[in-house]
């Protein structure tokens, strides 16, 4: 795509489904991988198949409190007729030693009276209960056979997954490597601190880079680069060793936002405007294979398209899902509005239920400050309504999902 900053415009912008697929179909998943101890695996993807090393439980085990014993020496017994067998340390015939929940099965046992079952009486025992063979006993390989299969790769790790690793006599995982990512925030306005007239402190890259070990990727937060065209060309060089690289601000069509030209010379610009609102003037390309997301400067425009292409840019590349997120069913306070032929992100805070014909659902509110420029209006939200692009909103009181989009998976 050749890209004139000064005569574009955004004349033609790109549907937000269309520049997803554009941007995840330049990607290709990872191949790298590492082994991981199972403490530090949580929410890794396995590279390759598990399979158990050993059975579980590894031996065969008492699953009651009481006494092993031969299951045919129990043989008769009952309330008014006990059988009586002598305490030992070993089992054998007529003889039955004592055993707790877990406790390794006596050899010559094959089964477990409990102890509500007998009376103890010195080193004589009275069994109230026939018990058969394997009563009571959990064998080898009762949860699981050595050499079953237990994940495929791809596999995403949970807690009790790994649990069940540990079970099998594993100590680490083969997982792929999380994606890295180049978090650049640009601008000349920009500062870390104490800012003067004129001056904004840098929060764009931060959050980014905050999102992107989220979403499952390693960032690596570079320090502020100004509106220059050959500064930019550096950085960007510089960071394509990453599987990704993101910068913030620039993106747009004015003087200042160089980024699209600059990546149109180092590349090819795949996307430069795309109909959602906020956050339109966002930009994808490629140089030298590295996949470059450029996103806008304003606080929500950035967060917004982060969300909707770098979440899913990065999962991919990490060989995990996109799931959608969470959503809450509830009831517009007032009307918002939507351009036609735009998918809007409406910010919203989720108020007291109110009752509703048979169902009772909250209050959606949209926030008053509504501005892209205005981080408070998403830190101090809910969620979002996504106004598709055939609507021109949507009127007070209609039931409205709310998505959290700050939910972690």
């Amino acid at each position: 795509m050749t890209h004139d900053r000064k005569t574009a415009g955004f004349k033609e912008r790109t549907r937000v489904d269309a520049a997803r697929e554009r941007l995840v179909s330049a990607l290709t998943p990872l191949s790298r991988t590492e082994s991981v101890p199972l403490g530090e695996a949580d929410d890794r993807v396995l590279a390759t198949e598990a399979v158990a090393a050993r059975p579980v439980p590894h031996y065969a085990r008492a699953a009651m409190d009481g006494f092993a014993v031969r299951a045919e020496d129990t043989f008769g017994a009952g309330d008014r007729s006990p059988v009586v067998l002598d305490v030992a340390d070993e089992v054998g015939p007529n003889r039955a030693a004592r055993v707790h929940t877990g406790s390794d099965l006596p050899g010559g046992a094959d089964a477990v009276v409990m102890v509500e079952q007998v009376d103890v009486r010195r080193d004589r025992l009275e069994v109230f209960d026939a018990v058969a063979g394997g009563e009571n006993v959990a064998p080898v390989g009762e949860d699981v056979a050595e050499g079953d299969h237990l994940y495929d790769p791809g596999h995403r790790l949970r807690p009790s997954d790994l649990g069940l690793l540990k079970s099998t006599g594993e100590d680490a995982v083969e997982v792929y490597e999380r994606p890295t990512a180049s978090v650049i925030p640009t601008g000349e306005e920009l500062v870390t601190a104490d800012p003067g007239p004129g001056e904004v402190v840098e929060t764009n890259g931060q959050t980014v880079a905050q999102y992107v070990s989220r979403w499952g990727g390693e960032p690596t937060y570079r320090d502020v680069v100004t509106d220059d065209e050959d500064a930019l060309r550096e950085a960007i060089r510089r960071d394509l060793d990453h599987d990704v690289v993101v910068t913030t601000g620039g993106s747009s069509v004015g003087e200042r936002d160089l980024l699209p030209e600059v990546l149109d010379d180092l590349g090819e610009v795949l996307v430069h405007g795309v109909a959602l609102k906020p956050g339109h003037p966002v930009a994808f390309g490629v140089v030298e294979e590295t996949p470059v997301v450029a996103l806008p400067g304003y606080p929500v425009a950035a967060i917004v398209n982060a969300v909707q292409f770098l979440r899913p840019a990065l999962k991919t590349l990490g060989h995990l899902p996109v799931e959608d997120h969470p959503t809450t069913e509830a009831r517009l306070s007032r009307k918002i509005a939507s351009e036609p032929g735009t998918r809007s992100f409406v910010r919203v805070s989720l108020g007291d239920d109110e009752a509703a014909g048979d169902e009772s659902l909250p209050t959606a509110e949209p926030t008053r400050a509504s501005g892209s420029g205005v981080l408070s209006s998403v830190a101090l939200a809910d969620g979002w309504v996504v106004v598709p692009e055939g609507r021109e909103g949507y009127d007070a009181g209609t039931a409205v999902g709310v998505q959290n989009w700050e939910w972690s998976a």
